[in-house]
């Protein structure tokens, strides 16, 4: 199969427009946190606790030490709303009066302790290891002392002064906190823009505070939540035991110890201020979680939910295939409460045929591919459309129903084979433990299939990599242990996320050999999704080429690649470094200018128009797909004027650069 430019295809990847592409609208709303229950209650009480607390002197009913002896330990009541202590004090106004204390102790203790633990840990991460041992040794004498008995002992120098304690303890918990941090730290200095702000420039400060810091916000505001509660706890338990203020300056440590000397003849007297302490305390740590959830690595889970099954603008061009095993139509991937990631995608696959999904980065290939296993982000989900896999719709399926497909019937390859390997286990564990629980087989005989499968992937000593670990495989090793992975449930399907990309050409080669070789034996049908147009060509029967989240061209891999009906493929194939045998190598590799547009900021029209060189005003508005390559459909208006049957390509010099334009024929316009 030829995948050589076509004539003049050079010149509608490299001769485009160079219009801006319209900056995507951000939706304003709550932050992440706030949009879970927890973070809800978390952030609203100690919003409330903390705001009552500091304006209490302007509020309050009584002052702190105004008795009412004529109703001591009085219940709730219209006088005073949670009732009053041995001495007749209101406890409403007590304390809400106490909460400053322990609020602003708590609040010092963590300005001293990430004051003191944050840049130490940038400095570690930064200097070296030299650096980071003095730092780690001199933080791990403080993880050594007692700190019960240092802050009693501060307490006999100093007095009941809470703030210079807490002070204190914030010094010691700077360890924890620099040990908590480094980690951090040193993992975001890892990163590849990291390294690129100091290739251009920018000082030690500037690096950590622009690009170090808010890659590490998450992990200080939820350990910042953590340590918040404690610091309250710690307070309290000080009051509690006598070192805190005195009579009659009310403190909830002492006023909780005053309650429990009548917990059997006034029980009430224990619940306002124990249930304020432990309400502020879940408060913080709820806050935490939330925060921590927000930052976790996007989740599976999935509830069924109905589907958006609006009428897509642009209709499918091509019927339902009735041999097809994979059916999708009108596809729309959307992230909840935000734009959408692919738009009315359409595509069939038969048994033992391989689609290839092709186009730029950010086109919604992944996106496309994943939707098939229930395998979306957490926040992005299938909000129209249909999945019909041998006739059965897995578009809405919650994720216990779709559990019953995935890994089974659809498995998926992933693009880097070191990262789907858990480096803990060994390749049997990781192969023994799905062949159990796909195959309900015990563990000999699964270890027998397991070898079995790495023998069919093409590895000859079967035993000695079941007993290695992922890093003591090769990057084409451990590829085909991943291939093998994703056979163990015996799945009719496999979807192939790039599986190539991370080989060097001669394992390409041998993983590439290997599909094939599947496909053929055993009739799988396998999804591909690429950017290398030579794999396609390859291995590929079909081809659907996706541009801004939807399909432009589709049909055989022959139809498309040979002749090209879209100004994007022709665009790919012209930027594909391929030379024609015999033809000189250009000084210049054709290219395509400009990105593409992001979700939510798609024109109406034709969306690749912005980068098209062929793009008229017409082509702003939208329009249906039109039938191509027999079987297959294309998404331009121009489609009849710009074929080979209706003109030709003929170079202009124009400057430095090769301009080529199109030259109609008779009765087709320019």
């Amino acid at each position: 199969m030829s995948v050589l430019p076509l004539p003049g295809a050079e010149a509608a990847a490299d001769e485009v427009a160079t219009e801006p592409v319209p900056q995507a609208r951000r939706r304003r709303g709550l932050p992440g946190f706030l949009r879970r229950p927890g973070g809800v209650f978390g952030a609203g009480w100690l919003v409330l606790v903390v705001v009552a607390s500091l304006s209490a002197p302007l509020w309050r009913p009584y002052e702190p030490g105004q008795q009412d002896t004529a109703n001591r330990l009085a219940l709730p009541s219209a006088e005073h709303w949670l009732g009053t202590d041995p001495l007749g004090r209101d406890l409403l106004s007590r304390i809400f009066t106490a909460g400053a204390l322990p609020l602003l102790a708590s609040a010092l203790m963590l300005v001293v302790a990430f004051g003191i633990g944050l840049p130490l840990a940038l400095v570690a991460a930064e200097r070296g290891r030299r650096v980071e041992r003095v730092i780690s040794r001199a933080t791990e004498v403080f993880l050594a002392l007692p700190a019960t008995i240092l802050l009693l002992a501060v307490i006999g120098v100093i007095g009941n002064r809470l703030y210079p304690v807490m002070a204190v303890m914030g010094v010691l918990i700077s360890a924890a906190v620099y040990r908590v941090l480094l980690g951090v730290a040193q993992s975001v200095r890892q990163r590849l823009y990291v390294d690129a702000a100091r290739v251009n420039g920018l000082g030690s400060l500037r690096v950590n505070l622009v690009h170090v810091l808010p890659s590490m916000a998450t992990v200080v505001a939820v350990q910042a939540a953590q340590l918040f509660g404690i610091g309250l706890l710690v307070v309290a338990g000080l009051a509690f035991l006598g070192f805190g203020p005195g009579e009659p300056e009310p403190s909830w440590g002492f006023m909780i110890q005053d309650a429990s000397g009548y917990i059997y003849n006034a029980p009430w007297l224990m619940v306002p201020t124990g249930l304020v302490l432990a309400l502020t305390v879940v408060a913080a740590n709820e806050l935490a979680d939330a925060l921590a959830g927000r930052a976790a690595a996007p989740t599976v889970r999935r509830r069924r939910r109905p589907l958006r099954r609006a009428v897509q603008a642009v209709t499918p061009a091509t019927p339902a295939d009735p041999e097809a095993v994979l059916e999708v139509r009108d596809l729309t991937v959307s992230v909840d409460d935000g734009p959408d990631l692919v738009t009315g995608v359409s595509f069939s696959l038969r048994q033992g045929q391989v689609l290839g999904l092709v186009g730029e980065s950010g086109c919604g290939k992944t996106m496309t591919a994943r939707s098939l296993l229930g395998l979306l982000p957490d926040g992005v989900a299938v909000t129209g459309g249909s999945i019909r896999w041998q006739g059965r719709e897995l578009a809405g399926l919650t994720e216990r129903e779709i559990d019953r497909v995935r890994g089974r019937e659809i498995a998926m390859i992933s693009q880097e084979p070191m990262v789907a390997l858990d480096p803990m286990f060994s390749i049997a564990t990781q192969l023994v433990g799905p062949i159990r629980r796909f195959r309900g087989v015990g563990r000999k005989q699964a270890r027998r299939i397991a070898a079995e499968l790495l023998r069919n992937v093409g590895i000859v000593d079967a035993q000695r990599v079941l007993r290695s670990h992922p890093h003591q495989l090769s990057g084409g090793m451990a590829q085909r242990v991943c291939i093998a992975l994703a056979l163990t449930g015996e799945p009719r399907l496999l979807v192939a996320d790039e599986p190539t990309t991370a080989l060097d050409v001669t394992v390409q080669a041998e993983i590439l050999s290997l599909l094939r070789a599947l496909v053929r034996d055993t009739g799988l049908s396998v999804v591909l999704v690429s950017h290398d147009l030579g794999v396609v060509a390859d291995i590929c029967d079909t081809v659907a080429v996706m541009y801004a989240g939807e399909v432009v061209e589709s049909g055989t891999a022959a139809a498309v690649l040979d002749a090209p009906a879209h100004p994007y493929t022709m665009a790919l194939l012209g930027a594909n470094p391929h030379v024609p045998e015999g033809e000189p190598v250009p000084e210049r590799l054709a290219s395509i200018a400009g990105t593409v547009p992001p979700p939510g900021s798609w024109p109406a029209g034709c969306r690749f128009a912005s980068r098209c060189r062929f793009a008229e005003e017409r082509c702003t508005a939208p329009f249906p797909a039109l039938p191509a390559h027999d079987t297959g459909s294309v998404l331009c208006i121009r489609v009849d004027e710009l074929s080979r049957e209706h003109a030709t390509w003929e170079p202009e010099s124009a400057g430095d650069e090769t301009h080529v334009q199109p030259t109609p024929t008779a009765g087709v316009p320019a």
